[in-house]
């Protein structure tokens, strides 16, 4: 993965200086900026890469609301209502546990000692409220990966307080899947054994059989990077799948399960073509189209989805998952680089250049 995503990064570099342009039967290309025969992104309304928010994958105006009072006023009560108002059946509370989480550590990463106080306000002052420690646990979570590396005492201690803290807000909010679905994140850094891990995942399944977040995360430990194979993962996946009800995004898991499984040298030369990878693609398309439009993971399978289809050069079809998703760049696979503006924004180039050499132009592109 860090050679693929060294190319990527190199070139989001190229694209500062030229843009890419495909000709027919020519392949690519490079044009002066302002060319008329360079793609431009910009023509088909989408957003310019300082503008893409790579806080969150899509949309969640309440949650963008909350966040920007808390950090102004350092007051977590709004935090704590938006919290307690949102279901704990769904995906919508876990990902604002996550981006609260994420957005204390990363105030506490950028004036250490001192960002994120109203976290461990909110924690010190309500200790039993059940958002304050999901919250809480997310953020140790999160701090371990950010501050040290995966072997390390710090690294293991900030772990085993995360557990702890997940302990406490599963008794704080009997049934509700979020404290578990940390832990997996917990058991993976720690490595759990088998058995451990699976009696924690059986609580999880026993709360969101479908929660395609819980999925995710389990997914990891499957990994071959972590404590499984690339069999493990891909069976994982496709049980997962299999059992999904009408309308669950869990269709499109082998697309992740296979995207974990990148080689870092692919030596085949249609590798984005292959049965795998196709099958894998098909599933997370029909997975999209069956969605509700308002489903919180959607925006995660399309950003995943539209990686692999500019890879496959179906450039119709990758241009109408930017159109659906353009404005974020918070979700895998762009977070992985240093820079998920740009990683992004070179994608989206490559989807209009291919786009337009086939005879697409933004008079022709569907829109919802």
């Amino acid at each position: 993965m860090e050679i693929l995503w060294t190319l990527l990064v190199l070139g989001a570099l190229t694209a500062l200086v030229v843009r890419f342009v495909f000709r027919r039967g020519g392949g690519i290309q490079l044009a002066r900026p302002g060319s008329p025969d360079a793609a431009d992104p910009a023509a088909y309304g989408f957003a310019l890469q300082e503008e893409l928010d790579v806080r969150m994958p899509g949309p969640d105006q309440d949650l963008l609301d909350v966040l920007a009072v808390v950090q102004h006023t350092q007051d977590w009560k709004p935090a704590q209502r938006l919290l307690a108002e949102t279901p704990k059946e769904g995906e919508r509370r876990w990902q604002r546990v996550q981006a609260f989480a994420g957005a204390a550590s990363l105030e506490l990463a950028q004036r250490p000692g001192v960002g994120g106080a109203w976290l461990r306000k909110w924690r010190s002052e309500a200790p039993k409220d059940a958002g304050a420690a999901q919250v809480h646990a997310e953020f140790l979570v999160q701090q371990a990966w950010r501050s040290s590396s995966v072997g390390h005492d710090d690294f293991r201690i900030i772990l085993e307080e995360a557990r702890t803290v997940c302990g406490e807000a599963a008794l704080l909010a009997p049934g509700d899947p979020v404290p578990y679905i940390t832990e997996l994140a917990v058991a993976r850094g720690l490595a759990y054994l088998r058995p451990e891990f699976d009696q924690l995942w059986a609580k999880v399944m026993d709360r969101a059989p479908h929660h395609m977040g819980a999925h995710l995360a389990a997914l990891h430990y499957h990994c071959e990077k972590w404590h499984g194979s690339r069999a493990q993962a891909d069976e994982f996946a496709t049980a997962a799948a299999a059992r999904a009800p009408r309308g669950s995004l869990l269709s499109a898991l082998p697309l992740f399960a296979v995207y974990e499984h990148i080689p870092d040298v692919v030596l085949v030369s249609d590798f984005f073509g292959t049965a795998v990878v196709s099958r894998a693609m098909e599933g997370a398309l029909h997975a999209v189209h069956q969605a509700r439009a308002d489903d919180p993971v959607l925006p995660l399978v399309r950003h995943l989805l539209v990686f692999f289809l500019v890879r496959g050069e179906r450039w119709a079809e990758s241009m109408d998952q930017f159109v659906a998703l353009d404005g974020y760049a918070g979700a895998v696979p762009w977070t992985v680089s240093e820079d998920p503006a740009a990683t992004y924004a070179v994608c989206r180039a490559l989807a209009v250049a291919g786009y337009e050499a086939n005879g697409g132009s933004p008079a022709t592109l569907r829109r919802p």
